[in-house]
Formats: C-alpha cells, structure tokens, sequence
C-alpha cells in the first residue's frame, strides 16, 4: 500500500493513511491521460455555430425572373447561395459530432495516473474529514490556509456523506469541489494541488478500482 500524510482541517497531523496502490502507484504514461482529457473536452463541447442552407432560408419560392430573353444570367430562386440574403454553402452545422469514444477501463487507468502523479510530487493531500463544526466558508478558507499547497489552486474531493461541505467551498477563489464518485482526469489535472478526505479515498477506491 501506499502511503500519504494525514491532516485534521485545522492542518494538525493525524498520522500516515494507506492508500491503495491501484490508484496512488500507477506508472504514469502521458500519451494515455493526453488521450482521455482530449476525448473528455470533445465530448463536453458544446456546438452553437449554426448557418441555413438554401433549403432553411425564408423566401425565393417564385423564380426571380424569366429563363430567356431578360439578357441577364438565368436564376431560379433567391435562395441561392450567391444572392444577397441566400443561404450559405458549406457552412457550419449544429448537427456536428466531436465526440470522441473512450472506454471505462481506460479513464480509470487515466484517473489512477493523474492521482499517482499527485501523491508523487507531494501535491495530493489527505484529511480526515469535510464534516466541519459548521459549514461556513471562513472555516473552508482557514483549513486552507493550514494544509499543505495553501498557495495553490486545489480541487476537494468529497465522500458523499460530506455533500454538505460543498456550500462552504464554491464561494471560496480557486477552490472547486467534486465528489469522489465523479472525478475526472481533466479536473484533477487542471488544479494546483488535490485535497481528499479520507472517506472519499476510500469511495474512489471503490469507485475506480472496484
């Protein structure tokens, strides 16, 4: 098993936490967690661009002018790309599709290499729980300033049984929370450091490796 430092939220130590090896001693492979974060920000890309073509375009049902004899170019409908007002040729769709398939096992190898990555340049820290005296964000901000990382950005994992802690962290700057059953390689990449209470290490473990 591996093993991390443990902390109370007010930063006193609490002694060393076995973590599990399938998720804190993984070998860590650029290229595969590269591909997942990729796949993750296709699939959460969101498609606004959109243009009609000549079929989405009001107006153009009569034909402008006759075929023969105007001594002007033949046209059919106003609706025609080249006229002003027209529809537009190629252009981008709502319908597109960026999504990108990654399978199960392979995000939670990506996790397991992120968080591995964490504990290995001392930028994972573990505490013994989120059920705080009260459920304020000064007491947030102050357990902050005691735990190791304090300068950094940090994303809190939360037990479920802890999901009460999240009123208290979303107010504070450059602190997230996430609960532990849905961590993401994209979100534990993306911040300084990760702090993780001891109940939702044990609900990744079961998540993730289960």
């Amino acid at each position: 098993m591996a093993q991390v430092k443990l902390y109370t939220w007010q930063g006193a130590d609490a002694g060393i936490l076995e973590v599990p090896n399938s998720l804190f001693a993984v070998a860590v492979k650029p290229s595969v967690v590269h591909e997942v974060i990729v796949a993750q920000d296709a699939n959460s890309r969101v498609v606004s661009a959109h243009t009609k073509d000549r079929s989405e375009v009001s107006g153009g049902g009569k034909k402008p002018w006759k075929q023969k004899g105007t001594g002007r170019a033949r046209h059919g409908s106003t609706r025609s790309p080249i006229w002003v007002g027209g529809g537009v040729a190629h252009g981008p769709l709502a319908e597109r599709n960026f999504s990108k398939k990654v399978n199960k096992k392979m995000k939670r190898v990506a996790i397991a290499m992120v968080l591995s990555d964490r504990l290995a340049k001392e930028s994972f820290v573990a505490v013994d729980t989120f059920l705080f005296p009260e459920m304020k964000t000064k007491i947030v901000a102050a357990m902050r300033k005691a735990l190791p990382c304090a300068t950094k950005t940090a994303l809190m994992i939360l037990a479920s049984t802890e999901a009460g802690a999240v009123r208290a962290m979303r107010n504070l700057v450059g602190t997230q929370a996430i609960g532990a059953r849905s961590v993401n390689p994209r979100d534990l990449a993306k911040f300084g450091a990760v702090i993780a209470s001891k109940a939702a290490i044990a609900e990744m473990e079961e998540t993730f490796t289960g």
